[in-house]
């Protein structure tokens, strides 16, 4: 009889061998959606294009989304979008300075817990948990390690402060038309 409880550990060496879409946080898996809705779809890609086209004029940095960003041996995640400000090698290994999550209900409390946690110890500047169904944004920023909430953004601007950029950003454009 075992002592205990036996949980299973996946490295980056299994992740990548998986099909389908899946994310590892400290050597356990987490499935992903199956493919995003269309309302998670175009509000992503409108903040991945508005962070592009404030960044045409920022060499140093550069919007991507739904892009591996592989932490550790252990931990690989699946930001929906994020940006960056360095040049990448092939693959994602050091941090972003911003990550924009979009929460589903499947989702909604690994963004809020697990990820906030992650996103917060790996020392991300900016952690933006986006709320379709009630068309609001809630904008975190690092302070001596932990994240404060700065406000929750709907139709309002906030200029994101990044080491070799500002970009201000504005809200009201991600939202869908109804």
């Amino acid at each position: 009889m075992l002592s205990k409880t036996y949980t299973e550990y996946y490295t980056v060496e299994d992740y990548k061998h998986w099909h389908d879409e899946w994310e590892l946080i400290y050597g356990v898996p987490y499935a992903m959606s199956p493919s995003p809705m269309v309302t998670h779809q175009s509000i992503n890609m409108k903040i991945a294009r508005q962070l592009s086209e404030k960044l045409d004029d920022c060499p140093s940095c550069q919007a991507l989304f739904e892009i591996d960003w592989e932490i550790s041996s252990d931990t690989v995640v699946k930001p929906d979008t994020l940006v960056i400000c360095y040049e990448p090698d092939e693959k994602l290994t050091k941090k972003p300075e911003i990550i924009f999550e979009i929460a589903s209900p499947s989702t909604v409390r690994r963004d809020e817990t697990l990820k906030f946690e992650l996103y917060q110890q790996e020392g991300v500047a900016y952690y933006i948990i986006v709320y379709p169904e009630n068309n609001v944004a809630k904008v975190y920023a690092l302070k001596e390690g932990r994240y404060i909430k700065v406000g929750d953004f709907s139709d309002e601007n906030y200029t994101f402060i990044t080491p070799k950029c500002n970009i201000d950003f504005d809200f009201s454009k991600i939202w869908r038309v109804r």
